[in-house]
């Protein structure tokens, strides 16, 4: 497995709890916005912030998205 696949599913559960989401509702939004390719590509800069800040980062790009 690789270093970002742990995070990558931290930031899935997180992001759930923070928008009350069900797990099938975070990852329709997730593959709607490409927002695991997203984390992955940036896990170097993400993996060191607090989760409250990744949580709004995510939030942010999703808004850019849509």
């Amino acid at each position: 497995m690789s270093k970002e696949m742990p995070f990558l599913i931290l930031c899935i559960e997180e992001y759930k709890l923070h928008k009350g989401l069900s797990g099938a509702e975070t990852m329709a939004l997730f593959n709607k916005f490409d927002v695991c390719r997203y984390i992955i590509e940036l896990y170097e800069c993400l993996h060191t912030c607090g989760m409250e800040y990744i949580m709004e980062d995510i939030d942010s790009f999703i808004a850019c998205q849509s």
